[in-house]
């Protein structure tokens, strides 16, 4: 068979090349992929930013946001040949840590967890795939294509759940949410707002393409401003963007009482004593929390499929902007001005 494959740390090595089946070791259940979704984290791992082989290994198959077709379910699996699925992408480390040991892996406390296609298991970036029955996500079969989207679904349905278990800690009744960001992240995030009945805002700097008319179709409304020109305390933020500006704003603008939730990984860029100050104060002053989340554990992704299962699926379809065949890789990585999520298409569904 054939897979997407790089030598973690070393650009200029990622390659399209024949590879040996999976090993059986790797799961009892065979999976032919559809679909790949492409993300920055993948673009990172073949600029050779990071990224880590199995051991004993040279090369690491790509890919962690998955979709394929069971071709063999093994035994004592609840699956059936045909079946759409996902991959969970991460594993609990080994010793494990007490929250590993609870199935929290995605509250890993000593960073020894694994992640498929990405630290010392192979990815879904190739033409069949294996996984362990109890890591594998059965996915709506309506969704066909678009269910290569809920491994990002899972990332927000976890920050949702976060933002909702600190909300309860006084009398809450949230009103408003603003989401810093519209990439698919953001935009699955602004969905889940959507969904539970709040005014969603989403914030991004576009002002021409897909972007604002992909957020209004949800029924949300679309700024371009700065987040302190917005003229308004949302309940809660989910920031999508990482930049270090926006979730300063992001902090003072917050109403009283309410959440910002830290889902974007910026770069650079240290904090004055002075901003660090304000942050504090404001923490203190408007009772704010501001937290961060990042992964998501099982109950995640069972949640995140029936978000998607909810979802208009016309709507869905305008996230995936781009899709490009397994010897094209390199042109999926490389982004460009109208791309929201690209995938690499192995087969159709």
């Amino acid at each position: 068979m054939k897979a997407i494959t790089v030598e973690p740390k070393k650009p200029g090595t990622a390659r399209y090349e024949d590879f040996p089946e999976p090993d059986l070791q790797e799961g009892s259940v065979l999976v032919e992929a559809v679909a790949v979704g492409v993300c920055g984290t993948d673009v990172e791992i073949v600029e050779g930013k990071y990224g880590w082989a199995p051991p004993g290994k040279d090369r690491l198959v790509l890919g962690h946001e998955s979709l394929g077709r069971v071709i063999d379910p093994g035994p004592g699996s609840s699956l059936k040949k045909g079946d759409l699925v996902v991959g969970i992408v991460r594993r609990p480390d080994p010793v494990p840590c007490p929250n590993c040991a609870v199935g929290e892996w995605d509250m890993c406390r000593n960073g020894q967890y694994t992640e498929r296609g990405i630290k010392e298991i192979h990815g879904f970036m190739s033409e069949r795939w294996r996984i362990e029955p109890e890591y594998a996500i059965k996915v709506d079969s309506s969704l066909g294509i678009l269910g290569v989207l809920l491994e990002p679904t899972t990332v927000v349905t976890k920050a949702w759940a976060h933002v909702i278990s600190v909300g309860v800690r006084a009398f809450w009744e949230p009103h408003t949410v603003l989401v810093t960001g519209a990439g698919p992240i953001g935009l699955l995030a602004a969905l889940i707002g959507a969904q539970r009945g709040l005014d969603v805002h989403v914030l991004d700097r576009a002002t021409t393409g897909a972007k604002p008319d992909i957020v209004r179709a949800l029924g949300a409304t679309y700024h371009s401003c700065s987040v302190s020109a917005l003229g308004f305390e949302p309940d809660v933020i989910i920031e999508c963007t990482g930049a270090g500006q926006v979730i300063n704003e992001s902090i003072q603008t917050i109403s009283s009482g309410g959440i910002v939730c830290l889902t974007g990984v910026g770069h650079g860029g240290g904090s004055s004593k002075a901003a660090t100050a304000d942050v504090a104060a404001a923490a203190v002053l408007k009772n704010i929390v501001i937290i961060g989340s990042v992964n998501a554990n099982k109950r995640h992704w069972y949640r995140a499929g029936k978000i998607l299962a909810r979802a208009d699926r016309k709507w869905l379809g305008r996230l995936i902007t781009r899709r490009e065949k397994p010897e094209n890789f390199k042109q999926a990585l490389e982004r460009q001005p109208d791309d929201l999520k690209v995938v690499i298409q192995f087969s159709e569904t």
